[in-house]
């Protein structure tokens, strides 16, 4: 990681967080002209499509024409994405996130060095605005496969270096981490925060007092944040993110919506005929990177609902735009008869790190039982003989779960979507 760099983008980032929405608007109008003329140029998937939509990188003049382009789902980039990349990078020579999202489609996200450092800098900036200080302890509950991101000089000064927690560990066990390392500042997923905070108060204990939490992956509900805030005596901060733009859109201090990281996505809430919706009014998420350019995302669908804020100025002093809150992005608590309870964001991501999983087109997780979960697969092409043997083998270690948790795995021809055209991975039956 260039240190020096990443310094330099953090402040200017910084900057353009005070900017007002004049000066923002020409900055976002200049970024979308450079990206959607530098993707039709080398971006053999973008060039063929507009061409087919008859629209010209002239055309779009800025944020306000972006509405002249087709609207991109993630299907369509997952079919042959070395189409979607520039000519400008080899695949070999990227970085690869996997991203399934709430289509339960794998998705291959490839960046340049200088994106990924880009990305980790945004995402910082939030924490910053929040109160984080360089030193502070910071303490995150994820997913193994995210260890490793903090360098190891980054550990060594300890200058904003993150101390992981693996989702994964049992919630006791998640706990006394915690206790061990008295966190400035606790992030993680939603539903972990939660699990956590209710693993502390059976326990009657008081030893865990950041100075705030951040949450997200998952939508929380006004009634589970303030319970983590009671428990953990202190403030609660979500946040908006994915794996293809990083974080989007997060929450001030103020906690009054939510401020779209507007300098480095355009982020629109369009109807049915992808027109932007009224203020108040739901629609579906779609976004414009103005940063990604191994991989460009223009017009990206990302298969969530939001409402814009009515709302045009923050007295936190950051310029950036709101928009009100983030839809179905919502799951439930899996519980089994033991009092084990298990967010779903935990099976997702334990199927994801499954060594066979770039062989599987679609998959969904249901538990029928307080002790029976079915494993529904739509495989991509041919699976080894083992695939169900394995697949088992790694939830159960995974997810730390006892033989008296039946596991089946059933392969289907296809998983159809909810009533609402939404896609959910796991579903569970009990009530």
């Amino acid at each position: 990681m260039n240190y020096f760099r990443a310094f330099y983008l953090l402040q200017c980032m910084k900057r353009r967080a005070r900017w007002n929405s004049d000066k923002l608007k020409e900055y976002q109008d200049r970024k979308v002209r450079e990206i959607v003329s530098y993707a039709y140029e080398n971006s053999r998937f973008y060039r063929e499509k507009w061409k087919e939509a008859g629209v010209k990188p002239e055309d779009i003049r800025g944020v306000e024409d972006l509405g002249r382009l087709p609207i991109v789902r993630k299907e369509e980039l997952a079919k042959k994405p070395e189409d979607v990349v520039s000519v400008k990078f080899r695949l070999e020579d990227l970085k690869v996130q996997r991203t399934s999202g709430s289509t339960g489609r794998p998705l291959h996200v490839y960046l340049s060095q200088a994106e990924n450092e880009f990305r980790k800098v945004k995402h910082l900036r939030a924490h910053i605005f929040l109160g984080q200080k360089p030193w502070d302890r910071w303490v995150t509950i994820t997913s193994p496969l995210h260890f490793a991101e903090t360098t190891r000089l980054q550990r060594f000064l300890r200058f904003y270096s993150v101390v992981p927690i693996s989702v994964f560990d049992d919630v006791s066990v998640q706990v006394s981490k915690l206790e061990g390392l008295k966190p400035d500042v606790v992030d993680g997923y939603s539903n972990s925060l939660l699990l956590l905070a209710k693993e502390m108060r059976r326990k009657g204990l008081s030893s865990v007092r950041p100075k705030f939490l951040v949450s997200g992956a998952e939508l929380i509900d006004l009634g589970s944040r303030r319970f983590i805030e009671e428990v953990f005596e202190a403030p609660l901060f979500d946040q908006y993110a994915t794996v293809e733009f990083e974080r989007i859109a997060w929450q001030c201090r103020e906690k009054d919506g939510y401020h779209v990281d507007a300098d480095t996505v355009v982020l629109q809430i369009v109807d049915e005929k992808g027109d932007e919706v009224s203020p108040g009014e739901s629609g579906e998420i779609v976004c414009t990177s103005l940063f990604n350019y191994a991989m460009p995302f223009i017009r990206y669908a990302l298969d969530d609902v939001g409402i814009p804020s009515e709302r045009v100025e923050c007295s936190c002093g950051v310029g950036f735009p709101l928009i009100k809150v983030v839809e179905g992005r919502k799951t439930s608590l899996l519980t089994f008869s033991s009092g084990r309870v298990l967010a779903p964001f935990a099976f997702m991501l334990a199927f994801w790190t499954f060594r066979y999983y770039s062989l599987v087109d679609l998959f969904r997780i249901v538990q029928t039982g307080k002790d029976k979960l079915v494993f529904k697969v739509k495989p991509r092409e041919r699976l080894p003989e083992d695939f169900e043997k394995e697949l088992e083998a790694h939830v159960r270690k995974e997810l730390n779960l006892g033989e008296d948790v039946g596991v089946d795995v059933e392969f289907v021809d296809d998983i159809p979507l909810d009533k609402n055209g939404k896609f959910r991975i796991v579903i569970s039956e009990v009530a």
